[in-house]
Protein backbone atom coordinates (compact mmCIF):
# COMPACT_ATOMS: atom_id res chain seq x y z
CA UNK A 1 0.00 0.00 0.00
CA UNK A 2 1.22 3.50 -0.82
CA UNK A 3 2.41 5.77 1.97
CA UNK A 4 -0.11 8.31 3.19
CA UNK A 5 0.37 11.90 2.09
CA UNK A 6 -0.66 15.07 3.91
CA UNK A 7 -2.15 18.09 2.19
CA UNK A 8 -3.93 21.23 3.30
CA UNK A 9 -7.69 21.60 3.10
CA UNK A 10 -7.24 24.61 0.81
CA UNK A 11 -5.02 22.63 -1.60
CA UNK A 12 -7.42 19.67 -1.44
CA UNK A 13 -10.43 21.82 -2.36
CA UNK A 14 -8.64 23.69 -5.17
CA UNK A 15 -7.14 20.52 -6.65
CA UNK A 16 -10.40 18.59 -6.47
CA UNK A 17 -11.99 21.39 -8.53
CA UNK A 18 -9.44 20.70 -11.32
CA UNK A 19 -10.73 17.15 -11.79
CA UNK A 20 -13.84 16.83 -13.98
CA UNK A 21 -16.65 14.62 -12.67
CA UNK A 22 -16.72 12.81 -16.01
CA UNK A 23 -13.34 12.16 -17.63
CA UNK A 24 -13.19 12.89 -21.37
CA UNK A 25 -11.51 9.86 -22.99
CA UNK A 26 -9.82 12.20 -25.48
CA UNK A 27 -8.33 14.44 -22.75
CA UNK A 28 -4.53 14.19 -22.96
CA UNK A 29 -4.36 14.83 -19.19
CA UNK A 30 -6.76 12.03 -18.25
CA UNK A 31 -4.10 9.75 -16.71
CA UNK A 32 -2.52 12.47 -14.59
CA UNK A 33 -6.01 13.60 -13.52
CA UNK A 34 -6.77 10.01 -12.46
CA UNK A 35 -3.47 9.90 -10.57
CA UNK A 36 -4.24 13.20 -8.87
CA UNK A 37 -7.70 11.95 -7.91
CA UNK A 38 -6.09 8.85 -6.40
CA UNK A 39 -3.66 10.98 -4.40
CA UNK A 40 -6.49 13.17 -3.08
CA UNK A 41 -8.54 10.11 -2.10
CA UNK A 42 -5.75 8.74 0.09
CA UNK A 43 -4.57 12.08 1.50
CA UNK A 44 -4.68 13.07 5.14
CA UNK A 45 -6.19 16.57 4.99
CA UNK A 46 -5.25 19.22 7.59
CA UNK A 47 -5.83 22.93 8.08
CA UNK A 48 -3.11 25.10 6.48
CA UNK A 49 -1.78 26.23 9.86
CA UNK A 50 -1.38 22.58 10.95
CA UNK A 51 0.83 21.34 8.09
CA UNK A 52 4.42 20.40 8.95
CA UNK A 53 6.95 22.75 7.32
CA UNK A 54 8.84 19.89 5.60
CA UNK A 55 5.83 18.73 3.54
CA UNK A 56 5.43 19.69 -0.13
CA UNK A 57 2.28 21.77 -0.58
CA UNK A 58 1.08 23.76 -3.57
CA UNK A 59 3.48 26.62 -4.38
CA UNK A 60 6.27 24.92 -2.43
CA UNK A 61 9.80 25.02 -3.80
CA UNK A 62 11.51 21.66 -3.41
CA UNK A 63 14.93 20.15 -4.14
CA UNK A 64 14.70 16.59 -5.42
CA UNK A 65 17.20 13.91 -6.40
CA UNK A 66 16.74 11.19 -9.00
CA UNK A 67 17.77 8.16 -6.92
CA UNK A 68 19.20 6.28 -9.93
CA UNK A 69 21.15 9.07 -11.64
CA UNK A 70 21.93 11.24 -8.61
CA UNK A 71 20.81 14.36 -10.53
CA UNK A 72 19.34 17.10 -8.35
CA UNK A 73 16.85 19.74 -9.44
CA UNK A 74 14.72 22.40 -7.82
CA UNK A 75 11.08 22.93 -8.73
CA UNK A 76 8.10 24.91 -7.53
CA UNK A 77 4.81 23.00 -7.67
CA UNK A 78 2.14 25.31 -9.13
CA UNK A 79 -1.37 25.32 -10.54
CA UNK A 80 -1.50 24.76 -14.33
CA UNK A 81 -1.95 28.42 -15.29
CA UNK A 82 1.27 29.40 -13.41
CA UNK A 83 3.40 26.67 -15.00
CA UNK A 84 6.69 27.86 -16.54
CA UNK A 85 9.26 25.09 -16.88
CA UNK A 86 12.00 27.56 -17.87
CA UNK A 87 11.62 29.08 -14.38
CA UNK A 88 11.37 25.72 -12.61
CA UNK A 89 7.62 26.05 -12.08
CA UNK A 90 5.98 22.71 -12.80
CA UNK A 91 2.26 22.12 -12.95
CA UNK A 92 0.53 19.82 -10.51
CA UNK A 93 -0.87 18.26 -13.71
CA UNK A 94 2.44 16.78 -14.84
CA UNK A 95 3.49 13.42 -13.37
CA UNK A 96 6.34 14.88 -11.27
CA UNK A 97 4.11 17.60 -9.82
CA UNK A 98 1.45 15.08 -8.83
CA UNK A 99 4.09 12.73 -7.43
CA UNK A 100 5.64 15.30 -5.08
CA UNK A 101 2.48 16.69 -3.51
CA UNK A 102 2.09 15.76 0.15
CA UNK A 103 5.46 14.08 0.61
CA UNK A 104 8.09 15.32 3.03
CA UNK A 105 11.85 15.82 3.23
CA UNK A 106 13.58 12.44 3.13
CA UNK A 107 10.75 10.58 1.40
CA UNK A 108 11.50 8.46 -1.65
CA UNK A 109 8.68 8.33 -4.20
CA UNK A 110 8.31 5.74 -6.94
CA UNK A 111 6.18 7.20 -9.71
CA UNK A 112 5.30 6.36 -13.30
CA UNK A 113 6.89 9.11 -15.40
CA UNK A 114 7.29 9.40 -19.15
CA UNK A 115 9.98 6.82 -19.83
CA UNK A 116 9.02 4.50 -16.96
CA UNK A 117 9.02 4.23 -13.17
CA UNK A 118 11.38 6.69 -11.46
CA UNK A 119 12.56 6.93 -7.88
CA UNK A 120 12.68 10.51 -6.64
CA UNK A 121 13.94 11.61 -3.21
CA UNK A 122 12.69 14.80 -1.58
CA UNK A 123 16.01 16.32 -0.49
CA UNK A 124 14.65 19.52 1.01
CA UNK A 125 11.59 21.74 1.04
CA UNK A 126 13.25 25.09 0.29
CA UNK A 127 10.06 27.12 0.63
CA UNK A 128 6.57 26.26 1.79
CA UNK A 129 3.95 29.04 1.80
CA UNK A 130 2.25 27.84 4.99
CA UNK A 131 5.54 27.69 6.92
CA UNK A 132 6.04 31.33 5.96
CA UNK A 133 2.58 32.39 7.16
CA UNK A 134 1.05 32.52 3.68
CA UNK A 135 -2.20 30.59 4.02
CA UNK A 136 -3.80 31.96 0.85
CA UNK A 137 -1.24 30.78 -1.74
Amino acid sequence: MAKSITITKKDFDRLKALIPAEMDPADPDKQVLRDLRGELERAHVVEPNEIDPDIVTMNSQVRIRDVDSGDENEYTIVYPQASDFSKGKISILVPLGTALLGYRKGDIIEWNMPGGIRKIKVVKVLYQPEANGNFSA
